[in-house]
């Protein structure tokens, strides 16, 4: 004889459970709802299914189940009750519309979980219910509150960070406070898969100098340093004297292996400039070269979307009107200059002034934390 035990949630069914004829027979898995129908004798093993709404091992057939079956985590019944249902609307909204990438800039929901959702979707249909992604691969019940609290306040920081941003500790290596608010003058840098770009940017926040430099010998077969290096020598040659330079720290993972060879073209534009322009640091052993985290600049802008950073073209564009139009505006773009920085932007395409609309924006933030915060 086939041997299945039902395992009872209710001291009611529990009473029962001596007439039901079935003391010798093992039901595997858990009743889908607290209180169940008593089960007749006829009902034999095979009447039995997988349920697909708490994923027992079996379950009762249609006609014998509860509406409502309760979920295996005993704790997953408490999800949707932590929130009100306009909390739960929002969330729900997030995980059934936005796409792979979307709900990857999610910081809980990065690399496979974003992917689990998405297939998930495919084959299930849209969330109804937030418990619902304790049946997704991956997603526990501590998971699943922390990925809707991320998704109803993204811009919650814990009080820790915060106090890292504010001490301007997302600057390396660490350099006295005096010693940077006496610099004059810093050029910031940024790079990227062409180009080179820089902001020379005095105290006042006033621009002295905004470039860029454009190779397209990088990144062209085989790996040759010996490329690199007149590439960059280059670019460096082109750079103001400064009291810093102030280099955007590249935030690729390498955890993705299709990303290493501009993984590795990003860390050797980084290493030379460090040895180009941080060459004094042999006599004084005083850094002059740092490195600026690249999430800690847009959230300083609000241009994050989740772990990701948006462009702050538009946000450039908007510092030159206000340099016109303002009395005392955030940045001071002298006039001369000021008609040739349209003029890029208005000739090149949407990607043309990337770099250097965030090499201004990486000046500014850093003088911003560091003057605001003393």
């Amino acid at each position: 004889m086939i041997e299945f035990y039902i395992e009872f949630e209710s001291d009611v069914l529990k009473s029962e459970k001596e007439s039901l004829n079935i003391n010798k027979a093992n039901y595997i898995g858990r009743q889908c709802a607290l209180q169940r129908p008593r089960l007749p004798d006829t009902v034999r093993p095979q009447h039995f299914h997988r349920c697909t709404c708490c994923k027992g091992e079996h379950c009762a057939p249609p006609e014998l189940r509860l509406p409502d079956c309760s979920p295996l985590d005993p704790e997953a019944d408490d999800i949707d009750d932590c929130y009100t249902p306009q909390q739960r609307a929002v969330v729900l909204r997030v995980l059934n519309t936005a796409s792979r990438e979307e709900l990857a800039g999610i910081k809980l929901l990065r690399g496979r979980k974003s992917a689990n959702i998405v297939e998930y979707r495919g084959g299930h249909g849209p969330f109804t219910h937030l418990r619902c992604l304790l049946e997704v691969p991956l997603f526990k019940h501590k998971t699943v509150m922390k990925v809707c609290q991320s998704i109803l306040a993204p811009g919650e920081e814990s009080g820790k960070r915060e106090k890292k941003l504010q001490g301007l500790k997302f600057i390396k290596p660490d350099v006295e406070r005096r010693r940077l608010q006496a610099a004059k003058s810093i050029v910031s840098i940024v790079f990227g898969i062409r180009k080179i770009a820089w902001a020379h940017v005095d105290r006042n926040l006033t621009v002295l100098d905004w470039n860029q430099e454009e190779s397209h010998r990088y990144m062209k077969g085989p790996y040759q340093p010996s490329i690199y290096l007149e590439e960059i020598s280059l670019a460096v040659s082109k750079i103001p004297k400064a009291d810093f330079f102030i280099l955007e720290k590249p935030g690729i993972s390498i955890q993705n292996t299709n990303l290493f060879p501009v993984t590795l073209h990003l860390r050797t534009i980084e290493a030379m400039l460090h040895g180009l322009l941080g060459e004094p640091f042999m006599k004084d052993s005083r850094h002059r070269v740092l490195s600026v985290v690249r999430t800690a600049v847009g959230k300083h802008f609000e241009l994050m979307v989740g772990e990701s950073r948006t462009s702050g073209r538009e946000l450039v564009q908007r510092l030159m009107a206000d340099s016109v139009t303002q009395e005392r505006p955030r940045v001071i773009f002298p006039r001369d200059m000021l008609v040739r920085y349209r003029r890029l932007f208005q000739k090149g395409g949407a990607d043309r002034a990337e770099e250097m609309c965030d090499a201004l924006l990486q000046a500014v933030a850093f003088y911003e934390f560091l003057f605001n915060n003393s």
